[in-house]
């Protein structure tokens, strides 16, 4: 039976980057100062125009663009304080207009206020929204971050080593999924993608993750740890739901078994190069088996020391640069190559970021297996 082997619990890092210059207001460039001043330096503007030009009733309709700006720039009392700034500098540039004036000072007095209120309201409902999608968010990313739970740098007989990526988009927290078990029948992980965004997306992942984990121990088979995962999707999943998955398994010396349900194919790291493990028949993503009468095959590949397995979801893959270029994963991890696969990962997700620009628009989930030698630092297990 395999084992953990480090007592001291050294995990390696499946850190969630976030990306420099996401996350709502985060994203924005200017100093949040500026921004919320941003609408008080309008209607200033506006009122020297009026000065400037003579024409003063002409520009006092364009102060009404203050608290309509302030009201996403600001909360309801920003929005106020700049309407009553508008009031003021509207009633002051007109006082002088005679009677002639008065009534379209009237009108646009009135017409401040009015919009000074309405974008008040606005701001204040804005808020609120923001309130909720950020609650959501947080429920999302507690229990995201509580299902990807760290992954021990060494499991049995391999280092490990997992990277993720979080999407920049608020709304757009994944159901990317991956686990490492050691069991009686040798280590055995998973690597997934759920299709869709949100709080589904992670309902789902969490049920995938939370059979595989099980059934890795109960199953001899690598093939029925896959069906066992697909009957209770068959039970839970709507008719549009699926999940792309690579299940993988070390079930004696030297071999390696990789079932691909749908998913991107892993990648087989030897010193003369890198190929990829593309399925020997193809089969339907989990959750689909019962629409295509199409099953998984189990593919049994050589595995000697000093080879490696990476698996991946669509967002490394699917991550373009400015040109709308694909990430060219394989040459790239061919590049970055090393016997820690810490050190491999980092690289790669630098090397990532990079080709797309510091921002991902989709979830990335990268694990590394290795298999060292007998002298190397983990032994034997």
């Amino acid at each position: 039976m395999s084992q953990i082997r480090n007592p001291q619990r050294h995990y390696s890092r499946p850190q969630q980057f976030q990306d420099p210059g996401t996350g709502g207001r985060a994203a924005i460039a200017l100093p949040g100062h500026l921004v919320e001043g941003l609408p008080a330096l309008v209607v200033s503007a506006v009122a020297l125009l009026g000065l400037v030009s003579g024409a003063t009733l002409y520009w006092l309709p364009l102060l009404a663009v203050g608290p309509a700006l302030a009201s996403v720039t600001s909360g309801p009392w920003g929005v106020l304080r700049v309407g009553l700034l508008a009031v003021v500098l509207s009633a002051a540039l007109g006082a002088g207009s005679g009677a002639a004036g008065l009534h379209k000072q009237v009108v646009v007095l009135t017409a401040l206020v009015a919009v000074t209120l309405a974008s008040s309201l606005a701001s204040a409902l804005r808020r609120r929204r923001e309130r909720l999608l950020e609650a959501v968010r947080s429920v999302a990313e507690a229990a995201q971050q509580a299902l990807l739970a760290p992954v021990p740098a060494t499991v049995g007989k391999f280092q490990v080593a997992v990277r993720y990526s979080a999407a920049a988009a608020e709304a757009r927290i994944g159901g990317d999924l991956y686990a490492v078990v050691s069991t009686p029948y040798g280590v055995r992980l998973i690597v997934g993608d759920v299709r869709g965004k949100g709080l589904p997306a992670v309902g789902t992942a969490a049920l995938v993750l939370g059979i595989f984990r099980e059934a890795a121990y109960d199953e001899p088979d690598l093939l029925d740890v896959v069906g066992r995962i697909e009957r209770s999707l068959a039970r839970n999943l709507g008719s549009d739901d699926f999940v792309t998955a690579v299940v993988a398994g070390y079930p004696r010396p030297g071999h390696l078994e990789v079932v691909n349900c749908g998913h991107a194919p892993p990648l087989l790291l030897r010193p003369g190069g890198v190929e990829p493990v593309e399925p020997a028949r193809p089969a339907p993503p989990l959750g689909l088996f019962p629409l295509t009468g199409e099953t998984p095959t189990c593919q049994v590949l050589p595995f000697a020391e000093g080879d490696q397995l990476l698996l991946y979801t669509d967002g490394v893959t699917e991550a373009r640069d400015h040109g709308r270029e694909f990430y060219p994963l394989s040459e790239r991890v061919a590049r970055h190559l090393s016997d820690d696969p810490s050190q491999t990962l980092d690289a790669l997700h630098a090397d990532l970021l990079s080709h797309v620009g510091g921002r991902l628009h989709d979830d990335a989930a990268l694990l590394l297996l290795r298999k060292p030698p007998v002298s190397g630092a983990c032994g034997a297990g």
